[in-house]
């Protein structure tokens, strides 16, 4: 599991985040997994592209998963 610091920001938007793990390739090819409901928010289906992830949210892709500290 990998962990993901917020470093003092209240939130990530889970689409930026997907990016930043490099779980997408671009901005545009996170939207398309977020909107084909491939992304679990803490166990939920999540298909809202700018959902703010806070800490303790987990996030989960593919089997990857990451927590927001």
């Amino acid at each position: 599991m990998e962990v993901f610091e917020l470093d003092g920001y209240e939130f990530i938007e889970l689409n930026k985040l997907l990016k930043i793990l490099q779980w997408a390739n671009s901005g545009g090819q996170a939207n398309l997994i977020i909107s084909d409901g491939a992304v679990l928010v803490n166990g939920e289906v999540e298909t809202r592209k700018r959902k703010k992830l806070r800490k303790g949210d987990k996030v989960e892709f593919e089997g990857q998963e990451a927590i927001v500290e």
